[in-house]
């Protein structure tokens, strides 16, 4: 009996101090632990996050949305017009086989001449800028509410129907901005001497006829349709690029100038030939001795100039061109985003 007792004895003491002694060993096991996570958290950088606003503002009215986008369209063209004035001139030069001297024109027309057509320039942004721009957010919208997503294919899309709808729409404008801007640089007795963008489209009527509105309308279109595509889709998914990469607030001034200056450049390079085809057919005259006009479509055109004066010959005037698109763009966008900051604090105050 006294042995069987010691026995058990020996077992209850022996079970006490392994009991006392795996705490400590799942407390040690559990510092290690610790001690590892604290280092890995310190050394692993903390993940990125995209930088947003405090509060989503709310939507925007459709009214408002085409209403800033042709403001914002007037007071851009209000800056650049002179730099669209100068891609005009040099790109015309060409087609009548003369070299363009900004000192020539000074001379000739004086510094203020770079503001002629800036009338009809303007006018055509109530209507271009405005739809364009104001088409794409809303087609924009009702296909996500339909697909539940908004990518880069979706704005492509949307950029060139609504791009080409708002080109056709102010056509008749753009044909008064390209006769205006050239008509100083033309002999004196090829000049039409339009006194303004009212006197042009009543004189285009009379002489000429409606259908002279439409006047190298198909290269238009189709250079505003690439514009919807390289300008508007592109600043779309520039902003949230240079929002996730750049850390920037998306929306915000710096976000907008980023994402405008990189579209611009893009949608000039893309577009400029359809550029040179357009001002050619829009300010084309008939021939003297057949009556037939040398321009009647996109490629005939293209392809003309190219073996008559080399495929180079169409980028003639390409870097005003550029300030042209790549200052629109910049001053346009900021304008825009500019207004309609203002009308959503007003409308949270």
């Amino acid at each position: 009996d006294s042995a069987i007792m010691l026995f058990l004895f020996d077992n209850i003491v022996f079970s006490d101090l392994q009991h006392q002694e795996n705490p400590c060993k799942l407390n040690n096991v559990v510092d290690k632990n610790s001690m590892m996570a604290e280092s890995v958290s310190v050394l692993s950088p903390p993940p990125r996050v995209m930088a947003t606003s405090a509060a989503s503002p709310p939507a925007l009215p459709k009214s408002v949305i085409f209403a800033t986008s042709g403001m914002g369209g007037c007071l851009g063209w209000a800056i650049i017009h002179p730099a669209n004035t100068l891609a005009v001139r040099m790109n015309l030069a060409s087609m009548e086989g003369k070299v363009f001297s900004l000192k020539g024109m000074v001379e000739k027309s004086g510094w203020m001449s770079v503001y002629d057509g800036i009338g009809a320039g303007v006018l055509r942004q109530v209507f271009y800028a405005s739809t364009r721009f104001g088409l794409f957010e809303t087609f924009r919208d009702k296909l996500h509410d339909y697909r539940g997503k908004t990518d880069f294919a979706s704005r492509v899309g949307v950029g060139a129907i609504s791009g080409g709808i708002a080109a056709y729409i102010s056509c008749p404008c753009e044909v008064a901005v390209v006769r205006m801007s050239n008509d100083a640089t033309l002999p004196a007795d090829q000049r039409r001497n339009y006194k303004g963008v009212v006197d042009a489209g009543t004189r285009i009527v009379k002489e000429e006829g409606v259908a002279a509105f439409w006047r190298g309308s198909t290269p238009f279109v189709q250079r505003a349709m690439l514009v919807g595509v390289f300008q508007v889709a592109t600043l779309d998914q520039f902003k949230e690029m240079y929002a996730y990469r750049l850390n920037q607030k998306k929306n915000s001034i710096p976000n907008v100038f980023c994402s405008a200056m990189t579209s611009g450049l893009i949608y000039s390079i893309a577009t400029m030939p359809l550029e040179s085809s357009k001002n050619r057919m829009a300010s084309q005259k008939p021939d003297a001795k057949t009556g037939k006009l040398p321009y009647n479509g996109t490629l005939q055109t293209i392809r003309t100039v190219t073996a008559q004066e080399g495929f180079m010959a169409l980028y003639n005037g390409f870097l005003p061109y550029y300030v042209r698109c790549g200052g629109h763009t910049v001053c346009m966008f900021i304008a825009v985003q500019i207004l309609r900051d203002a009308y959503s604090a007003n409308q949270l105050a």
